[in-house]
C-alpha cells in the first residue's frame, strides 16, 4: 500500500505534528505499506527523519501553509500527483488555520477524497462540542461561541463525508453517533508514542523537577503551577524548580514572555522553549511530577500517554476528558480543582513528600500507558484501511483496483 498523510510535521510549529512523527516511525516499519508519501505543512527546516529501523521509503511533499486560501487546491494536487492508494488525515479544528475561511476550506479535504474514490480516514483528535470555546481561546462572546457552533457543526459533517472517522474517546464516538447520526466513527485510541524499558522510578532529589509540557496561553496557563509550587516550598522547604516546556499557543502570541517577566522575583522557574523529539526523553525521565495546568480540555492528551510512558506521578485538573481518559485507560493522578492554587498545590505536595506513592502512581500510569503502543495503533488503521478497501470492490466489483493490503 502506497498510503499518503496529510499533516503538520517537525519542525513544524502546527499542532498535532509531534503525534504525526510517531505514526509515521510505526506505520513504516509495517510490512504492508511500500511506501509513505507525507502531504505537510511548509517548514523553513527540514523535516526530522532520524530513524535507525529499518522502513519502506518516505517521500515528502510539502505542499500546504497554515492560514492559506489555496490548501485546499494544493493538496488535491498533490494527491494527483502521488496517486496514493489510501489517504490518512491527522487532523483537529484549526488544523489548516486560525481563520475560518481557511480552516473550512481545508477540512473539505476528505470529501475531496471521497469524491475522487480514494479510501480515506480522518483521525480527529477532537470535536468541538467537547470544546470551551472561551478557555480554549477562540471566543468568549455569547452570540459567537452560537456562530461558532453553527460552524462547528457544519464542519463535522464535512468530516464525516470520510470513509472513516477515527475518535480517541469513547465519548466522541457517543456525540457523533447520536447528534449526526453518524455510522462510520470508530474508536482508535490515542497511543502512546515511545515505551521505554520500565523505569526504576528515580528522580533527582534537589532540585525535584515539576514540569508541565505544552502550548500555553488559552487553556493550558502556568500561573497558578508557579505559585503553587511556591506554596510547597514554604510548607515542606523542599528544593524543587518549575519547568515549563513548550511554546506559546499559536492564539496567545508572546504569553510565555509575559509570564517569565511578571515571575522574574521567583527563585527556579525555567522555560525550555520549543523541545526537539530527541530531548523529550530526558524532559520527562528527570522530572518527578508531571502537571497539568488546565482550564479546561479539548481532546486525549498526548502528554499524558508520555508521562505514563516514563512511569510518571501526574497532577491533573477534575474536569472534562482527562477525567474520562483516566477512567477509561487506567491511568492514576492526583486530581485538583481548576481555578484553585490551594487545590493544586496540596496534589503536588501529597506527591513530592511521599515517594512510595509517587512511584506507586508512575507504576500504575506505565501499566496504563504500555496497553496501547503506536505500533498497535498503525495496526488498527491498517485494518480500517483494509475494510475500507474491500467494501469499495464489494460495492462496486467491476472495479479491479488491487487490494494491496
Amino acid at each position: 500500500m502506497k498510503l499518503a498523510i496529510v499533516t503538520a510535521y517537525p519542525p513544524s510549529k502546527v499542532t498535532l505534528n509531534e503525534y504525526a512523527y510517531h505514526l509515521v516511525k510505526h506505520f513504516r516499519k509495517k510490512e504492508d505499506i511500500t511506501e509513505l508519501v507525507l502531504l505537510t505543512d511548509t517548514t523553513e527546516g527540514e523535516k526530522d527523519f532520524e530513524f535507525t529501523e529499518a522502513g519502506c521509503k518516505i517521500t515528502i511533499k510539502e505542499c500546504w501553509t497554515f492560514n492559506s486560501y489555496t490548501n485546499i487546491l494544493n493538496v488535491t494536487k498533490a494527491i494527483n500527483q502521488v496517486k496514493p492508494d489510501a489517504v490518512l488525515f491527522n487532523l483537529q479544528f484549526m488544523k489548516f488555520g486560525d481563520k475560518k475561511v481557511a480552516a473550512a476550506l481545508g477540512l473539505m479535504l476528505p470529501l475531496v477524497c471521497k469524491l475522487k474514490n480514494i479510501p480515506n480516514i480522518v483521525l480527529l483528535h477532537n470535536i468541538l462540542e467537547e470544546v470551551d470555546l472561551g478557555s480554549a481561546g477562540f471566543t468568549s462572546n455569547k452570540l459567537m461561541q452560537k456562530i461558532y457552533g453553527f460552524i462547528g457543526s457544519s464542519l463535522t459533517r464535512l468530516i464525516l463525508q470520510a470513509d472513516t472517522v477515527a475518535v480517541t474517546m469513547q465519548k466522541y464516538v457517543d456525540i457523533l453517533e447520536e447528534k449526526y447520526n453518524a455510522k462510520n466513527v470508530k474508536l482508535i485510541p490515542h497511543g502512546t508514542f515511545e515505551i521505554p524499558e520500565e523505569p526504576e522510578y528515580k528522580v533527582p532529589i534537589a532540585p525535584m523537577q515539576i514540569m508541565t509540557f505544552g502550548k500555553f496561553g488559552t487553556y493550558k496557563k502556568v500561573e497558578s503551577m508557579i505559585e503553587a509550587v511556591e506554596k510547597v516550598r514554604q510548607s515542606t522547604g523542599l528544593d524543587l524548580e518549575v519547568v515549563i516546556a513548550g511554546t506559546d499557543n499559536p492564539n496567545v502570541p508572546g504569553y510565555l514572555a509575559k509570564v517569565q517577566e511578571n515571575y522574574k522575583h521567583v527563585p527556579q522557574v525555567r522555560f525550555t522553549g520549543y523541545v526537539e523529539e530527541h530531548e523529550v526523553p530526558t524532559l520527562f525521565i528527570e522530572s518527578a511530577v508531571v502537571v497539568f495546568p488546565y482550564t479546561s480540555t479539548t481532546g486525549s492528551s498526548g502528554v499524558l500517554h508520555q508521562a505514563g510512558s516514563y512511569g510518571k506521578a501526574v497532577v491533573m485538573p477534575d474536569l472534562g476528558d482527562l477525567a474520562l481518559l483516566v477512567q477509561d485507560e487506567g491511568y492514576r493522578g492526583e486530581f485538583f480543582e481548576p481555578t484553585s492554587v490551594e487545590s493544586l498545590a496540596t496534589a503536588i505536595e501529597n506527591i513530592v513528600t511521599n515517594d512510595t506513592y509517587r512511584t506507586a502512581l508512575g507504576k500504575v500510569n506505565y501499566k496504563a500507558a504500555t496497553a496501547h503502543p503506536m505500533s498497535q495503533i498503525a495496526d488498527m488503521y491498517l485494518n480500517t484501511f483494509e475494510t475500507i478497501i474491500l467494501n469499495k470492490i464489494n460495492e462496486n466489483p467491476t472495479n479491479t483496483k488491487e487490494v494491496l493490503l
